[in-house]
């Protein structure tokens, strides 16, 4: 296991150094957000070749990663072309001056890379581990997972037809799965990771892997993904009515007001 966590920290150092080379030629981190799935796919698929690929586990895993990331870098670099820059990246763009350059790349790039090796945890140990058969906490966690990438997917595709009606713009979301969760992309996002790291249980000290998601659920609900994009909307009457109505993150029955 110590040896796929050492090839790996060293893939995805090259990795995020490559995103951060071709992000200054482009003006725009926000391609970090793209990068970002797939740099999954590369642990999981480098974790693979270095496992002893015995049983349908690591196998299982690696699928359901690619599908995921492959599936989120598309949805983001098509809703982003022709954009610019995200405003939380251009934001610190200008906040940051002369330092720009070495600040982007210490506390994006590298640091996305540092929380992505920790969420990946699981899915090193899983290839690594040597558990033939599959179990009972590899068909739950696969359920977990599926559940989790059903939201983000149809979360992603409603929001997307909600804002290519004109008659919308301005307002905000909240039907479908919007009206359960103020961001059902996000919780499906944390479902699947929970979902993998079920998985793991499977194999020996895959406990241990728990750093994974609740590490991407802190990062979604008080760091970089909710309290972003809320502040953004903060003060806004509408907002603030959907918000007392619908819970935050896990998806729930709305509040009588929205009857």
């Amino acid at each position: 296991m110590s040896q796929v966590l050492a090839l790996c920290a060293l893939a995805v150092l090259v990795y995020m150094t490559a995103v951060f080379l071709l992000a200054l030629i482009l003006k725009d981190n926000s391609i970090v957000d793209v990068a970002w799935g797939p740099g999954f796919i590369l642990v999981a698929a480098l974790s693979l070749a270095l496992g002893p690929d015995i049983g349908r586990r690591p196998w299982l895993v690696t699928a359901l990663v690619v599908m995921w990331g492959a599936r989120l870098a598309t949805h983001i670099l098509i809703r982003r072309k022709g954009r610019g820059e995200d405003f939380r990246y251009a934001q610190w763009r200008r906040s940051w001056g002369r330092l720009f350059v070495l600040r982007s790349y210490g506390q994006i790039f590298l640091l996305q890379g540092v929380f992505l090796l920790i969420i990946a945890l699981p899915i090193m140990r899983i290839s690594a581990s040597a558990v033939p058969r599959l179990g009972i906490w590899d068909g739950l966690g696969a359920a977990v997972w599926v559940l989790g990438f059903l939201f983000e997917v149809v979360g992603d595709a409603e929001l997307e037809r909600f804002k290519m009606n004109p008659q919308n713009k301005g307002r905000i979301m909240t039907s479908g799965l919007w009206r359960t969760t103020r961001h059902p992309n996000y919780f499906g996002e944390a479902a699947m990771w929970w979902g993998i790291f079920i998985i793991s249980l499977s194999v020996p000290k895959g406990w241990l892997g728990l750093v994974s998601p609740v590490l991407i659920t802190f990062l979604l609900t008080k760091v970089s993904g909710m309290p972003m994009l809320e502040k953004k909307y903060a003060g806004r009457a509408d907002f603030e009515a959907y918000a007392r109505r619908t819970s935050a993150f896990i998806p729930w029955f709305p509040k009588r007001d929205d009857i």
